[in-house]
């Protein structure tokens, strides 16, 4: 079994200013009202309406605002790494390999 992906939601309430730190690569997805994203290392600043999503780079600071008088709904999905990733494709490469090789048995 494997790690597809995992998500967290955030609500954040009109007039609050939530700050984050990303500690790996993250995708931001927003839902409810618009989002104000200002990122670190950054000179622009990201206008998310819902159905935006925003990649988000390992270990910088992210300064989330709503805009309107209803909440914003934020998900976090943490992105796969590429190490991950071509270590999943190495070993469905070595299993077919080894299924083509092998002698028909099924190890459980």
């Amino acid at each position: 079994m494997r790690e597809i992906s995992t998500s967290v939601t955030f609500e954040i309430k009109p007039g609050e200013t939530v700050p984050m730190r990303i500690a790996r690569g993250t995708k931001l997805s927003v839902n409810g009202n618009p989002v104000w994203a200002t990122r670190s290392n950054d000179i622009e600043d990201y206008w998310l309406v819902p159905g935006d999503s925003l990649k988000l780079r390992e270990r910088e600071r992210l300064w989330l605002s709503v805009e309107g008088d209803r909440p914003a709904y934020v998900v976090f999905t943490i992105l796969p790494r590429c190490d991950e990733r071509a270590m999943h494709w190495l070993s469905t490469r070595i299993e077919r390999l080894a299924r083509r090789f092998g002698s028909g048995w099924r190890t459980v």
